[in-house]
């Protein structure tokens, strides 16, 4: 769960209004392509202090693997996973918990996205720049370094490791398959 309290109400509602207007800048009342995505991943992660070209092509590659880059925002059957990013909310519960808790100025970061702390599914669901926050923080709390991004087999085996990993049924010939497919712009 996330903690609550971090924000006061006016924060909260600017952090509606900020997302609402980020959606609308991105989609322009379209789907998301994959130029979109990668401008608000690049945007969000910016906004962070946590840019990199490896974190944008893991989370671009991640995003299509999981979800062919938004076609799915609730886990096909009867999985938890939401979003983009398909994150299962105990994995953000996890983070919350166990990585932001002791990161103090990043979780104060990944909450001006935060639009809805008392409702868990909300941001996982329908909230992209949260979405992205939150997942570039899953990756971030592990000690490999990232694969250098124009490096694909890497990426997806990164993606299989630490993301997917080996109890997932997801393999890092098919991440890169979709990543070609869903993440490079056209």
């Amino acid at each position: 769960m996330k903690p609550l309290g971090l924000r006061s109400t006016h924060v909260a509602a600017v952090g509606v209004r900020y997302n609402l207007t980020i959606l609308n800048q991105y989609t322009k009342g379209d789907l998301l392509n994959a130029k979109q995505l990668r401008k608000l991943i690049t945007d969000v992660l910016k906004q962070m202090d946590m840019y990199s070209e490896s974190a944008l092509e893991l989370l671009m590659l991640t995003a299509a693997q999981e979800s062919h880059c938004g076609n799915y925002i609730e886990q096909l059957g009867t999985g938890p996973a939401r979003g983009i990013f398909q994150m299962e909310p105990a994995t953000e519960k996890d983070i919350w918990e166990n990585y932001l808790k002791y990161k103090p100025a990043l979780a104060a970061k990944v909450s001006e996205f935060d639009i809805s702390p008392a409702l868990d599914d909300l941001d996982l669901t329908a909230n992209l720049a949260y979405q992205i926050a939150i997942a570039r923080c899953h990756y971030q709390r592990f000690s490999e370094r990232l694969p250098s991004a124009s490096d694909l087999s890497g990426l997806a085996r990164y993606w299989k490791k630490y993301w997917n990993t080996v109890k997932g049924a997801g393999t890092v010939e098919e991440a890169m398959s979709n990543y070609n497919r869903y993440a490079l712009e056209v």
